[in-house]
């Protein structure tokens, strides 16, 4: 799964990209259940479309909030000076739209802390009965999505070492395939945005229980090839 970096020819020649943990096989069969996440994100016949978004956006807030937690203390603006995962480097855009180049924990503050507002803001996550969801409420929730990924795939790049360190890979494996499916059933982040980790998404959700995990699966083929030259979001 290692591919080649393509350099360009900018001056700086590319570090060589290093072999990623994540992916060895003995890593990538560890999940705290082989519950099958496929049925798991569909929408109950039931259930309002936006509730069901708000229950599982809210859920994923909290649950990678704590994943990230378990890995902060070595998150620090020495280790990782820039907001990256693979060699995709993140910046963040204040309410003016202003790009703020930031430090990966400040990224993470700043993602955690906004996300925190609008989950905890009855006009947006609407909690009592009879109330009104936004017309907004699906771009802010594919937003959401969007930056929850982020933190995700940096943990994966950055912090894989100390995740094993922890024992905490099979909660990280279970949390990010529960994770993609449900972004993937109901096309909440643009496919660009989660290339990068499509190798290991391919491993992980070829066969959503955990028992298989040798990634023949039929994922997406146009796997993150040509991504290798750091890019700016």
């Amino acid at each position: 799964f290692c591919r080649k970096s393509k350099g360009k020819p900018n001056g700086k020649k590319p570090a060589p990209e290093e072999k990623k943990l994540y992916l060895e096989p003995e890593y990538t069969k560890s999940r705290i259940t082989d519950f099958e996440f496929k049925e798991l994100v569909m929408l109950p016949r039931e259930i309002d479309l936006n509730e069901w978004l708000a229950s599982n956006t809210t859920t994923f807030f909290h649950h990678i909030n704590l994943q990230y937690s378990t890995i902060s203390e070595f998150c620090t603006g020495e280790s990782c000076q820039t907001m990256a995962a693979c060699n995709t480097q993140y910046y963040w855009y204040d309410e003016r739209g202003k790009k703020i180049k930031c430090t990966a924990p400040q990224y993470v503050d700043f993602v955690m802390s906004s996300v925190q507002k609008l989950v905890t803001d009855e006009d947006v996550f609407p909690t009592k009965y009879g109330k009104e969801f936004p017309n907004s409420f699906e771009s802010l929730v594919k937003k959401i999505c969007k930056y929850l990924f982020h933190v995700l795939a940096h943990i994966y790049s950055s912090h894989f070492k100390e995740t094993l360190a922890l024992e905490l890979h099979g909660h990280l494996n279970t949390l990010y395939t529960h994770f993609i499916l449900f972004i993937r059933e109901f096309n909440l982040v643009d496919p660009k945005e989660t290339t990068i980790m499509d190798d290991l998404t391919e491993v992980l959700c070829s066969s959503s229980s955990g028992s298989s995990s040798n990634g023949s699966g039929n994922g997406s083929s146009n796997s993150a090839g040509a991504q290798n030259h750091v890019k700016e979001r």
